[in-house]
């Protein structure tokens, strides 16, 4: 019994790290310009191809070792899909946000260019599935019943280490403490001299290189890629975003392992078709009972 419950936490934590890192995205990006940008599980799946290419280059072309190979893909990974996200702002929403055009204007915009990312990428790649290359030799650990494989250790780590660099960088640089700012008001920031475009370029930066991340931890883990891969994970992540507290760094985080333990303990318990019925509907209640989410503060208009 003990056994069986590690082993699905385990398992909550690995599937969890992908949400809680797509979810870290949609938080900051919402907390800046209180804008959903929908695209952004779409962004998570152009990251896994752009991992799929990278890696296939460096071990066909140059003909380096895995590891190696891993070592290059990831950051040139997050860089190129963070480069995605910057171009997603600068062409999409800077300049709804410059007309002053209503929030449903900018959420119908990123519904649109999620909806570009998927059916470009079919358009470009074609609807067969690409099997992304195995990078490091996976290795299956047993302690006391539990199994366990360093692969999936690695994510974990990584989705924790990420986040505490992205709270690093939110709470003690002035590049964060410009993005608390602009949460604050933005109207005023402007008038202090932050250069208020150049932050919301940094926050879709750092918002898509984490999307990037998840998308190589998530092909490395389930080598299988198709244009429409994005689409539900990103939803769930947005919504594990919304039952933490959407905003709020730490809420997203750990509304993604959420979300990732229900799902778990819900297959391990039922059968798996009742997986997001149930994880949805438990969700929901978290909502019901504090709408906010999690770590969600309601917001006060002075008048």
């Amino acid at each position: 019994m003990l056994e069986s419950i590690i082993q699905n936490l385990i398992n909550a934590l690995q599937w969890g790290s992908f949400y809680a890192l797509i979810a870290l995205g949609y938080t900051m990006v919402y907390g800046v310009l209180t804008l959903i940008n929908f695209a952004h599980g779409d962004v998570f799946m152009v990251g896994a191809y752009i991992a799929f290419f990278v890696a296939t280059f460096i071990l066909s072309v140059l003909g380096l070792p895995g590891w190696v190979a891993l070592g290059l893909t990831i950051p040139l990974t997050m860089i190129l899909t963070s480069m995605v996200g910057v171009s997603l702002e600068r062409i999409a929403y800077r300049p709804l946000r410059r007309k002053g055009a209503h929030r449903l204007y900018v959420v119908i915009t990123a519904l649109m260019c999620g909806l570009i990312l998927e059916h470009g990428n079919l358009a470009l790649l074609g609807a067969s599935r690409k099997a992304f290359p195995p990078l490091i030799v996976e290795h299956v650990y047993t302690i006391g019943g539990v199994t366990f494989t360093n692969l999936k250790v690695a994510v974990i780590v990584t989705a924790i280490l990420s986040f505490f660099v992205l709270q690093w960088i939110v709470t003690r640089t002035k590049i964060g403490m410009a993005m608390r700012a602009i949460s604050y008001d933005k109207f005023a920031v402007p008038l202090m001299g932050i250069p208020i475009d150049s932050i919301i370029v940094i926050t879709f930066a750092l918002g898509s290189c984490f999307a990037g991340l998840a998308g190589i931890l998530f092909a490395t883990s389930y080598p299988v890629l198709e244009p429409y891969m994005g689409a539900l994970i990103g939803w769930k992540a947005f919504i594990a975003a919304v039952v933490g507290g959407i905003g709020d760094i730490r809420g997203a985080f750990l509304g993604g392992f959420l979300l990732g333990a229900v799902e778990i303990l819900v297959v391990a318990v039922f059968p798996s078709t009742f997986r997001d019925l149930i994880a949805f509907s438990v969700l929901l209640i978290i909502l019901s009972i504090k709408p906010t989410g999690l770590f969600g503060i309601a917001k006060t208009t002075k008048i």
